[in-house]
Formats: structure tokens, sequence, C-alpha cells
């Protein structure tokens, strides 16, 4: 049994197959950023925000549904150009635990 503070296990029960999306233009959506990597089928985008303005930070995350895709769209998009800006693209680091706020 977890304690209740700590974010659930069952979040990460399961290997996750996620990508780093770095220097990304400021007005990237989810749904852009989504449609950007369609060719190697996402699940799903998050783009990540300053918690007190909202604003993107630059970067963000692409879900993929294995990780012949996610490897694939590392190949293929890595460096590549989105709205003026060459992006980095890399495997994300598996998150630690952390308090829920």
């Amino acid at each position: 049994m977890s304690a209740p503070w700590w974010d659930s296990d069952d979040d990460r029960s399961g290997v996750e197959y996620r990508a780093y999306v770095g220097n990304l233009p400021w007005g990237t959506d989810e749904s852009s950023l989504k449609d950007f990597f369609s060719d190697y089928r996402p699940l799903n985008a998050d783009i990540v925000t300053d918690r007190e303005t909202g604003i993107s930070r630059g970067f963000g995350f692409v879900w993929f549904d294995d990780n012949e895709s996610l490897s694939n769209a590392i190949q293929g998009m890595d460096g590549q150009e989105l709205g003026g800006r060459t992006i980095t693209v890399d495997r994300a680091n598996q998150r630690p635990r952390r308090w829920r706020r």
C-alpha cells in the first residue's frame, strides 16, 4: 500500500515509451506537436508550461505505443526543423516518484 501523498505506483507500472522534444517554438501546442510526429503513430503529446504564467517552457513529450515507434521517431525527427527551430528528440528519462501538489 502506498502513502496517499505519493503519486500512485500504478502510473509507472509498465514501460513508458516517451520521447523528450526540446527547442520547440513558443507557439507549438499539443495537437500540432502530435501532428508533427504523425508518421510514427504517437499516442499523445504534451507541452510543458510554466506553472505561474502558463507559457510554454520550450519542450514537451510525445508518447508512443511501442519501442519500435519511439526509436523510429527519434531517428527520423531529431534535428528536424519545426517553426524555424531545429528540434532535439531523445528518449525521455523515467519520471521519479514525487509529492502530489
